[in-house]
Order: structure tokens, then C-alpha cells, then sequence
């Protein structure tokens, strides 16, 4: 191997093992996210975690003096899906430095996506099957 490819090679290696660092470091950051959405009144309060998943709603006693049934299940959706999107933007935030150029960040994190973002697509051989060396296909 010669130098010029062995050090290419290590500064590679080295920037690897960088990018690598950074994105445990934010991962842990990611799976510590939580946000609080308040209502105005403050009657309702809805925690979220990193997923957007409900972890605590907590209800002013008087909340069910002041509202009706109806309003009350509106206050906390509603407060439910201030806290989801504010984890949404930190979430986008911490990992966005991530994601490939070229890539939307909504089809890595967005509503319906999925593992299959990252993955390349399949390589199609003709029905014979892959040429060999000195074959033609």
C-alpha cells in the first residue's frame, strides 16, 4: 500500500471515528429529550418524551369546573401536539448535522418514515444471473 494511499486511507479512518463520536454524543442527547406543553389557563399540562409518547398529563383540580368533557379533551390534545412538534424541531436540530445531503430530513424523521431511507436499493441482475469476468451479459 503506498503512503499516499495508507494516509488517505487513516484521514478517512479519523473522520469516521469523528462523525462517529458526534453522532453517539447526540444520540444520547436524543433519547433524553422531553418537552411541556402548558395550556394558557393552566388547566392542562402534557409532558412528551423523544418519540412524542404521552410520559405525564397533569390536570388542574379546577379543570373540571371550567370545562366541559369536550373542551378538555381538545385542551390536551392540543397541548399534546405543542410538546410533540417542540420535540419534532429539537429532534431535527441535534440530528440534522446527520443527514446525508440530498436526503430530506422529513424522510429520515418525518410522519411515516422508516428504515428504508437509509437503506440503498437492491441491485437487479438480468434473469440469467450476473455476468462473470470475461463474460457478457
Amino acid at each position: 500500500m503506498s503512503d499516499e494511499f495508507r494516509s488517505a486511507v487513516e484521514e478517512l479512518a479519523a473522520e469516521y471515528n469523528r462523525q462517529a463520536v458526534h453522532l453517539r454524543e447526540a444520540y444520547g442527547k436524543l433519547t433524553t429529550l422531553s418537552a411541556v406543553g402548558k395550556s394558557d389557563d393552566g388547566m392542562v399540562t402534557v409532558t412528551v418524551g423523544p418519540r412524542g409518547q404521552v410520559r405525564d398529563i397533569v390536570l388542574n383540580p379546577r379543570v373540571y369546573r371550567k370545562l366541559s368533557p369536550s373542551e378538555l379533551s381538545q385542551s390536551i390534545m392540543k397541548q399534546i401536539s405543542v410538546a410533540t412538534s417542540e420535540v419534532a424541531e429539537r429532534t431535527k436540530e441535534l440530528m440534522g448535522p446527520f443527514v446525508p445531503e440530498g436526503l430530506p430530513y422529513e424522510d429520515i424523521f418525518g410522519d411515516g418514515a422508516g428504515l428504508e431511507a437509509f437503506l440503498p436499493q437492491p441491485v437487479e441482475f438480468p434473469p440469467d444471473g450476473p455476468a462473470g469476468p470475461g463474460e457478457r451479459g
